[in-house]
């Protein structure tokens, strides 16, 4: 194809002056079109007549989008990446002005011909890979038929229940010329397109909807969950913005964080208390929430208080929950007054629930239901100076120790002895408290404790240290417990800077509301947004068995009979437009892909390709990387495109994290999303995968 390119390209050369009319360029274009299939093939004069009419066609299809721009005779950069948009491609600014650039390159005027625009089309869209893949099939002519589709659908996508009506589909959406459309053919125009889309993506297309039985308790899910959510920046200066709830929900967050406060007027604020960080009104949350709460998922949404106001202002609380929310706000129970199992997802579906602390049972609460409760109080026991969210061990310093104090600290005990808290009485405005229904808050003991003590309504807060000592030294007890009982985990107090823990480690145990900081972006984002693409991406993913069921003994550590061990194998073929490098000044870079398995520890794993030297535009590796995943249902896996720098460092250019098990088969393009999360579409990557 590369000849066919290069002889058109001298053909041209000189050729777009002012020379003769519009329309002979046009035949010259037409006349060469049909005279190159020479060039290409020596079949037999049937063949390379039904040849030479397909490749008309095609040329004919492209003039007809083309041919009125250049009827004033050669157009700019401008001109041609609007042309380039009409033909329904995505094609990156800074790739196309590079080729641009090096086609006008030594000429007085920047502007190009209508050979010069096909030769950048073609430079940028027509992938050598995709050719490969489409001559293997097209049976030496220039289109597939329905059938040589379907062979290679079956053969190389292993989608085995492919049959001629999923073909017709296929070419019915993705074939862009009538004329070969109307045949049931596919053109290689067509094939680009398909391969470059959605349905051939590396995430599996019925994974992008609902596609797990929502019908079980809700402790039986991982929830999609935030950490202060009112946060966008720090945790000490930072603005305090509605954003913040806003970008959560779109993201498909289903438990938002909101500290609460006295304001002033008797109107509660939010804001992360004793810190310098802005303050927002509760009532302007809660429209927020309201108007936003069911846009990304119909499942309900988890309002985790952390309740620092008066009596007085926690009434005027739930008097803006009950007036905005109205009926989305769940205010009792579905069902049976006497709660012993938690509701489903699908049960709760388009209901906001509300997590404080409660005075009594639900059954207390509903039978006060219809009584005005305003002024009310009732007091719950809790711990003295802790909220929900201060931790006992939590007392790693704000600064790391110098070497010296860490080797005179490797004597000592690795955290102080627990100090006995005194226990105290809060008061919780009865009206706030009938509101919690399914989320009652309760102060974590011990395992021990809750299997003897906690209902199954009640769920427990614990910081991330404490947490990562029960994953350490009583794993088994912890899955126990998050099978029974909703357990959220948040931040350490001394992430001021917001950053994030690593999450795969409280969901290899079952935890159901691991919450982040989403306004930090980095790996441990990347990972929650991997997870939380699967089942259409609704905030909920339904936990393995070994995770929900009261007897298993798993944990992540020791897997033993929970191993389903698969053999992962992942042929990294090319790249596609990737973003260049923040140092080059045209659009180069040298990459690399990093290709990581987070899972158990057993599975953890890193693998790096080689680099390819400045080529961000189709970088080409032809590299294959083997895996074997002891426990697939929890493992992701991570691509990551690098700028090698130095050899030392290199420049984050994008990433694409989604669940191994929601990885397709075959010939798979990934796409690639910024650090922030935003689609860098046209980049991308392109596989095969194979697994088994």
């Amino acid at each position: 194809m590369q000849s066919v390119t290069s002889q058109w390209q001298r053909g041209s050369a000189g050729g777009g002056g002012k020379r003769g009319g519009w329309a002979e360029r046009v035949l010259g274009f037409l006349a060469w079109a049909q005279g190159s299939e020479g060039v290409e093939t020596e079949q037999d004069e049937a063949m390379s007549r039904a040849r030479r009419f397909l490749n008309l066609i095609s040329h004919t299809w492209f003039l007809s989008i083309i041919q009125n721009e250049f009827r004033t005779g050669k157009i700019d950069l401008d001109s041609t990446m609007k042309l380039l948009e009409k033909l329904q491609m995505p094609f990156d600014y800074t790739h196309v002005k590079h080729v641009f650039k090096k086609t006008v390159d030594k000429r007085k005027a920047q502007v190009i011909n209508i050979e010069d625009f096909r030769a950048i089309y073609r430079a940028i869209a027509h992938r050598t890979e995709f050719q490969e893949l489409f001559r293997i099939y097209c049976q030496n002519s220039k289109v597939l038929a329905d059938t040589d589709l379907v062979e290679f659908l079956k053969k190389e996508q292993y989608e085995t229940d492919a049959c001629e009506t999923t073909a017709l589909e296929i070419i019915l959406k993705h074939e862009p010329i009538d004329e070969v459309r109307k045949r049931r053919q596919m053109s290689f125009e067509g094939f680009i397109r398909y391969m470059s889309s959605e349905d051939s993506s590396i995430f599996k297309n019925n994974h992008r909807t609902v596609y797990q039985d929502m019908n079980y308790p809700l402790c039986d899910y991982f929830i999609s969950s935030s950490h202060n959510t009112y946060l966008i920046s720090d945790q000490l200066v930072g603005p305090s913005h509605l954003w913040g709830y806003t970008s959560a929900l779109l993201k498909g967050c289903r438990c938002l964080e909101i500290d609460c406060w006295d304001g002033s007027n008797n109107e509660p604020v939010v804001y992360h208390g004793h810190t310098l960080t802005g303050k927002i009104p509760f009532n302007s949350v809660i429209e927020v929430i309201d108007k936003y709460a069911f846009v990304a998922s119909d499942y309900p949404v988890v309002l985790s208080l952390e309740n620092h106001c008066s009596c007085k202002q926690q009434e005027v609380m739930a008097d803006h929950l009950q007036n905005i929310l109205g009926d989305k706000l769940l205010t009792s129970t579905i069902g049976d007054t006497e709660v012993t199992q938690l509701p489903s997802p699908e049960a709760l579906k388009f209901k906001i629930l509300i997590k404080n602390k409660k005075v009594g049972t639900i059954e207390e609460g509903l039978l006060r239901r219809d009584l005005d409760s305003h002024g009310e109080t009732g007091e719950v026991s809790d711990f003295e100076n802790l909220s929900d969210e201060d931790d006992f061990d939590d007392k790693t310093p704000l600064y790391p120790k110098s070497d010296s104090l860490k080797r005179k600290n490797d004597q000592r005990p690795s955290a102080p002895p627990r100090k006995k808290s005194k226990m105290k009485k809060l008061k919780i405005a009865i009206a706030l408290s009938d509101l919690v229904i399914y989320t009652k808050s309760e102060k974590f003991v011990s395992f021990e404790h809750s299997l003897a003590n906690q209902k199954c309504y009640e769920n427990n807060s614990i910081g991330e240290t404490r947490a990562q000592k029960f994953v350490k030294h009583s794993a088994q007890e912890f899955v126990s417990h998050t099978s029974r009982f909703i357990t959220r985990i948040y931040p350490k107090g001394t992430r001021t800077n917001s950053s994030n823990y690593n999450p795969q480690e409280f969901w290899n145990v079952g935890c159901q509301m691991v919450a982040l900081n989403f306004q930090t972006p980095g790996v441990q984002m990347e990972l929650q947004n991997g997870k939380f693409l699967d089942n259409g991406g609704c905030g909920y993913v339904l936990k393995p068995e070994f995770l929900r069921d009261r007897n298993s003994t798993f944990t992540p550590h020791n897997v033993g009979r929970y191993s389903k061990p698969i053999s992962l194998s992942i042929r990294l073929i090319s790249g596609h437009q990737l973003p260049p490098s923040t140092l080059s000044k045209t659009n180069k870079a040298d990459p690399l892909v990093q290709i990581e398995i987070h899972g158990v520890p057993e599975d953890q794993a890193k693998k790096k390709s080689s680099v390819v030297r400045s080529n961000a535009l189709s970088p080409r590796w032809d590299e294959t990387f083997s895996f074997t995943i002891q426990v697939p249902e929890l493992a992701l896996i991570r691509f990551c495109v690098k700028d090698e720098i130095s050899l030392v460092a290199n420049e984050f250019l994008g990433q694409y994290t989604l669940p191994l098990q929601s990885m397709n088969k075959g010939y798979r393009n990934i796409p690639l999303f910024s650090r922030e999360g935003d689609n860098l579409e046209p980049a991308s990557l392109f596989v095969h995968v194979w697994y088994y």
